[in-house]
């Protein structure tokens, strides 16, 4: 059995202390409770993650959308293991939302969109939960009190009005919620009500509604981002300048998915027509990947290491969410992947993790989360490295400069090493 050494974290402050702390200059709510390091030996490797003061058994979260829709729903994610749940984004008047199908269309790989390929891409032009506020709400309430020791966290979004991001805070934090998850993100849907990306993408509007939000939120705050932008880094460093303590990217790229060749008409079709929607699956996790690698390069040089990272984009595997892990991404939620495989795919998620871990004898999340960031540098530094490299190449076949250096056991490599072809 690994022996366990427990080394104290600073403890967040309880009751309605919080906050006030959350709120300080600079001031960070701090990872709570005790951070386990295992030594040689340990059987199998610890996939647990403490966000924000939120400890979660392993990192896979499940991203707010269908997998989030209902108690139903999220009671199965919780009881197939999913470390933590984000509900479908809820507002204070759902009679706004009118939701129409057919409302999702597919991107197979197979020649000609063969209906046999394996699906590497997915749209949708669904809107925000539907269901009466009041209705979502009691679903929150009675889940953490059946899961106390769950992690749930509330997707909102609200219109560009302060008294009603206040409203919905406050009616949001009475069921127990452990953080909130704002909406900056969706790419389609009631933009011209300022909702969703329309606040995401225009960082004056962005700072003054996370001020909003900010000021009153007593437990953590996440943006979520959308990709539909030049720059992420830009609402990104808003967002936590403005006291949010931590983001998630990315949200679903606009898109049309196709056009059905045959009734010349786009899809999804409804009555004949369609409006783009957004692209999620396995055929935007290579550009997910550098969302989250700009943003966390911008997290590491400004921020410090209380603010947390959330990856988001075509996560189906283990080795998916490894990738965002290196990149620092502190948890990986999962949306789609739930459609395609069910709530069943977080094992298979946990054991393949698990696999790669103890392939590079990674004991802990935080072993290797964020190693791979400093590989990525600029492409006027990659031509200097590679001159460099080819320098020293070059200077290694010229072989021996003196006949001092002769040695007995590389001898006949270092004569091979003189040879002219």
């Amino acid at each position: 059995m690994a022996s366990l050494s427990f080394y104290p974290i600073r403890a967040k402050p309880s009751g309605g202390d919080f906050r006030s702390f959350r709120r300080q200059s600079l001031a960070r709510p701090s990872r709570v409770g005790f951070r386990v390091f295992a030594s040689e030996g340990q059987a199998e490797p610890d996939l647990s993650v403490t966000v924000n003061g939120l400890h979660m058994p392993n990192p896979f979260v499940i991203g707010s959308g269908p997998p989030g829709t209902n108690y139903t729903v999220m009671k199965r994610a919780f009881d197939e293991g999913w470390g933590a749940v984000i509900a479908k984004t809820v507002s204070l008047d759902a009679a706004k939302v009118i939701n129409v199908t057919p409302r999702y269309a597919r991107l197979r790989a197979g020649a000609n969109g063969s209906a046999k390929g394996q699906i590497i891409g997915w749209e949708n032009i669904e809107l925000i939960s539907d269901r009466p506020l009041e209705t979502m709400l009691k679903e929150f309430k009675q889940l953490k009190e059946e899961y106390p020791d769950r992690i749930l966290i509330a997707s909102i979004m609200e219109e560009y009005d302060k008294a009603a991001w206040e409203e919905l805070i406050d009616r949001v934090e009475q069921t127990g919620i452990d953080a909130l998850e704002i909406n900056f993100s969706c790419p389609h849907g009631m933009p011209e009500r300022k909702m969703g990306a329309a606040v995401g993408q225009d960082c004056a509007l962005l700072e003054e509604v996370c001020g909003w939000i900010n000021a009153k939120a007593t437990v953590p705050v996440w943006a979520k981002m959308t990709p539909n932008i030049t720059d992420i880094t830009q609402p990104a460093r808003v967002a936590l300048s403005s006291g949010c303590e931590g983001v998630s990217a990315i949200n679903t790229i606009m898109s049309v998915m196709g056009i059905n060749l045959n009734t010349l008409r786009p899809e999804p079709c409804v009555e004949g027509y369609s409006t783009p929607g957004g692209y999620s699956c396995k055929a935007v996790h290579p550009i997910a990947l550098g969302k989250v690698m700009s943003i966390a390069k911008m997290m590491k040089a400004e921020f410090g290491e209380d603010y947390s990272l959330s990856g988001i984009g075509g996560v189906e595997t283990g080795g998916d969410a490894a990738e965002f892990i290196l990149l620092g991404a502190n948890t990986v939620q999962v949306c789609t992947g739930v459609m395609m495989h069910g709530y069943g795919l977080v094992k298979k998620l946990c054991s393949e993790l698990k696999d790669f871990m103890k392939m590079h004898n990674f004991s802990s999340i935080e072993d290797f989360r964020g190693a791979s960031l400093e590989y990525f540098t600029t492409h006027t530094d990659l031509v200097q490295r590679q001159k460099e490299a080819i320098r020293q190449r070059k200077a290694i076949r010229q072989g021996l400069q003196s006949d001092k250096d002769w040695t007995g056991d590389g001898f006949v490599k270092e004569s091979e090493s003189m040879v002219s072809n």
